[in-house]
């Protein structure tokens, strides 16, 4: 089955459009589609996506109306759907409108796909089209998809064992496992694609924020895997789970750091604010440089600073290592006090700095060039940069940098301009965030410049 939408949220945005190929021993036995009237205006990035306009579902039924047809297909069979969590979510949330249940067994062709293929790195819909020389009449509309999974279904009955197969099938379409306390309906909600998501306790305590590129697969690793990260503590404590989706990782890595610096959930150890960083300050001191550790104020732009640390003793640790790797003087730095040379220049791992052999310029020299590796790095661009994603239905997102600074993220062109000569302060959790994408791109994530001249 294929569904198409006003947007990618269950809870707030509508079906337009249900396709459905039914399948009796792998052979087509009947199909099904209607356009449907979703009673709010169709979004325009979605008429684009998938060709269907306000104008279309004008005089389309609405959902109630095909309600009753749809669950007479569906009833007693297992549920199929690329990505299988988003149409069979849009499913339930629509018959929830009705004060109607929908349940049933689910099996995801992406999952299916990435089992049978675990080499291939792509596994959308175009992904599986080329590869296995399927054919779409109609791509992005219900039926034309949903045609395009009864055809991969076949093509996997023709070129793996039946048993191989058969065995596959039962292990997804297992039911996963939950903590008793959690509705076992949960599972069938969960989405499939990228966000982040929050574990909450007794009297709504957050315990735990975490994010995805599958969360479906990773929410419920945490119960089904024994050795995942406070599996014990979260089987035992969790009453509530919450989910909110991003069109990719970006998006969710960003939302994870925000979510855990504003909201400081219990079982979270890391991203906790850039009040918690520290940095290693250089001062001068008769003409020389001193070292000190200091807490990181992104406010204070005075002195030299070098690196980001989450606590103090690894900032401590850092510098040490390079006073010992590049044989500076700790007590020329400040470090060690009392009279006399330093203790490594006793063990010859110093140049004399303390006692006037190294001249005070060479050693400031060489501790500027030690520390140089831990400057924060030059912008790069001329102006500010987007991050693009946009997810598998055409919901798209920039999220916005300039001079490491995160502006915030826009959905369409409007909201893009509402940045121009905003503010930002530097946050050091975002800082790495871009820094790593810089240094390794995520899949599916697109770069753009804003300020080319």
């Amino acid at each position: 089955m294929d569904l198409e939408t006003t947007g990618g949220h269950a809870g707030r945005d509508r079906v337009i459009e249900a396709g459905i190929v039914l399948l009796d021993d792998g052979v087509v036995s009947g199909e099904y589609a209607t356009l449907v009237n979703p009673g709010v205006r169709i979004p325009r990035a979605i008429q684009q996506f998938t060709g269907i306009t306000d104008a279309m579902v004008a005089d389309a039924p609405p959902f109630a109306a095909v309600a009753d047809e749809l669950l007479a297909r569906l009833a007693g069979r297992l549920f199929v759907a690329h990505n299988v969590r988003f149409d069979y979510g849009f499913l339930r949330a629509e018959f929830g409108r009705l004060g109607r249940r929908f349940r049933a067994p689910v099996l995801c062709t992406v999952r299916l796909s990435r089992a049978l293929t675990p080499g291939e790195r792509g596994h959308n819909l175009d992904a599986l089209i080329a590869r296995h020389g399927l054919h779409c009449d109609a791509r992005h509309r219900a039926l034309g998809d949903a045609r395009v999974l009864a055809a991969f279904l076949g093509r996997a009955r023709e070129r793996w064992p039946a048993a191989e197969l058969d065995a596959l099938v039962v292990r997804l379409t297992a039911a996963p496992r939950l903590p008793p306390q959690l509705d076992p309906a949960l599972a069938d909600e969960l989405p499939e694609g990228a966000g982040v998501y929050l574990f909450y306790g007794e009297g709504d305590a957050l315990l735990y924020v975490g994010k995805s590129g599958h969360l479906a697969s990773r929410v419920l690793a945490h119960f089904s895997d024994p050795r995942a990260r406070h599996a014990a503590e979260l089987a035992q404590f969790v009453r509530r789970i919450e989910w909110r989706e991003t069109p990719g990782e970006f998006g969710a890595l960003l939302a994870e750091a925000r979510l855990i610096r504003e909201r400081r959930p219990l079982l979270n150890r890391r991203l906790r604010g850039a009040a918690e960083y520290w940095t290693i300050r250089l001062g001068v001191d008769d003409g020389g440089p001193i070292a000190g550790i200091v807490a990181f104020d992104p406010a204070d732009a005075s002195g030299d600073e070098y690196g980001l640390f989450r606590r103090a003793g690894d900032a401590r640790r850092a510098l040490d290592g390079l006073v010992r790797e590049h044989g500076l003087c700790a007590k020329r730095l400040g470090l060690e006090s009392g009279a006399g040379s330093c203790l490594a220049l006793q063990l010859e791992r110093c140049r004399g700095a303390c006692i006037g052999r190294e001249p005070a310029a060479l050693h400031a020299l060489r501790v500027r060039m030690a520390l140089a590796g831990l400057r924060r790095r030059e912008w790069p661009f001329p102006g500010r940069i987007g991050i693009r994603e946009r997810d598998w239905r055409g919901l798209e997102e920039i999220h916005v940098f300039d001079r490491w600074c995160y502006l915030g993220s826009a959905g369409d062109a409007a909201e893009l301009a509402a940045f121009a000569g905003r503010e930002a302060r530097f946050d050091p959790d975002l800082y790495r965030i871009l820094l790593g994408f810089l240094s390794r791109p995520l899949r599916g994530a697109e770069l753009i410049e804003l300020d080319r001249a």
